[in-house]
């Protein structure tokens, strides 16, 4: 009986920690995702350009700073017809020795005024 229990509990343990980076690496993407969504809706207004929407990206993500997303870097780029913003980041290890990278990307067209013919 204890020789059983001896080898179960260490696998028990090693299971929930895997769920628990599981569910880390999980809630890193959504943050990276929410960066990047808040960060193109910035870029892509007609006023917009691309170093608001990388401010507004950096400031959702300093928010969360205590958050699951380590180290996080923002890009964007806009063109005169579109723009597109790139969040990286690595996710809080639970685990020794597992370095999970999350990255999340969105494009969308720049907003601009077309005149009636």
């Amino acid at each position: 009986m204890s020789a059983e229990l001896v080898i179960a509990t260490p696998l028990l343990l090693l299971a929930l920690l895997a769920i628990v980076q599981f569910a880390l690496w999980s809630h890193a993407v959504h943050v990276a995702q929410a960066a990047a969504s808040q960060a193109l809706s910035a870029a892509r207004t007609q006023d917009g350009s691309a170093a608001a929407g990388r401010d507004v990206g950096k400031r959702l993500l300093d928010d969360l700073v205590r958050g699951p997303l380590r180290s996080p870097r923002v890009g964007v780029v806009r063109t005169p017809t579109s723009a597109s913003v790139s969040v990286e980041g690595e996710v809080v290890a639970v685990l020794p020795g597992v370095h999970l990278h999350v990255h999340a990307e969105t494009a969308g067209a720049v907003e601009r005024f077309v005149p009636d013919l």
